[in-house]
């Protein structure tokens, strides 16, 4: 599967650190991504759960090349965005 910038995909969280998750492409088994703790709306809202291993997303592609994995954002508004950029809004 190649990424592309402003995509939108459906993920699993299958790490946890501290700066951020790794989640697999709903779908696509062994195709990687990794959410960035400030992509994540637990960062921005108490009241969401912080991220855990099984958990499902929808995201965005932020950055299709970075390396290793492509960076996606959990955050509403940047999908939004990326749905303009996309001439979808």
């Amino acid at each position: 599967m190649r990424f592309h910038d402003h995509q939108e995909l459906d993920v699993t969280i299958v790490g946890v650190a501290p700066v951020g998750s790794k989640v697999e492409v709903d779908g696509h088994e062994g195709v990687f991504g990794f959410i960035d703790q400030v992509k994540h709306p637990s960062w921005w809202d108490e009241n969401v759960a912080a991220p855990c291993a099984g958990d499902k997303l929808h995201v965005c592609v932020l950055d299709a090349t970075r390396e290793p994995y492509p960076r996606l954002s959990a955050l509403q508004n940047d999908i939004d965005i990326a749905r303009r950029l996309r001439g979808e809004a």
